[in-house]
């Protein structure tokens, strides 16, 4: 018989409570339980990163982060940064920068960038390759991610403050 929890949190800006197993990780539940597949399955073992997303504003791998320690917590995945003016400014310097190669592990990027920007809003090469360095990609040398991020951080400069 599986353990089961009622867990609660937010997710991309809404409220959620669902009943989950134990063994349940929020990866699992985006993708199968709430059928949000841009956050992507690739190892499952937290090497690779493309399954990352932003809780509390931390990029964590979800293909390891137990839905128990969810409860209370904000999530926010790829899909959900539509919606916000200053983090949908990654995808587009993304796309203008060409750090787009087949795109399975761009999500997690984008990602990772937003949780860096989100406390480093004026971040170095060398910071920004350190938020990269857990995104691992087969198509690409880094060098136009790395400058997406870097053109990222000056968009968003370039907002309203509080936008």
């Amino acid at each position: 018989m599986a353990i089961e929890q009622t867990v609660s949190f937010t997710l991309n800006g809404a409220p959620i409570t669902l009943t989950v197993e134990k063994q349940w990780t929020l990866l699992y539940v985006l993708r199968e339980v709430l059928q949000l597949t841009g956050t992507k399955f690739a190892c499952g073992t937290n090497d690779c990163g493309a399954c990352r997303v932003l809780v509390d504003m931390e990029a964590v791998n979800s293909c390891v982060y137990p839905m128990r320690k969810l409860d209370g917590r904000q999530v926010l995945t790829i899909e959900g940064i539509q919606g916000i003016p200053r983090f949908a400014l990654v995808q587009e310097a993304f796309v203008e920068a060409h750090a787009i190669q087949c795109g399975f592990c761009t999500p997690g990027m984008v990602i990772s960038a937003i949780g860096l920007l989100a406390h480093h809003p004026d971040p170095t090469e060398t910071e920004v390759r350190h938020a990269l360095k857990d995104n691992l990609c087969r198509c690409t040398g880094y060098v136009n991610v790395v400058e997406a991020v870097l053109l990222a951080a000056e968009k968003m400069k370039r907002l309203p403050h509080g936008t």
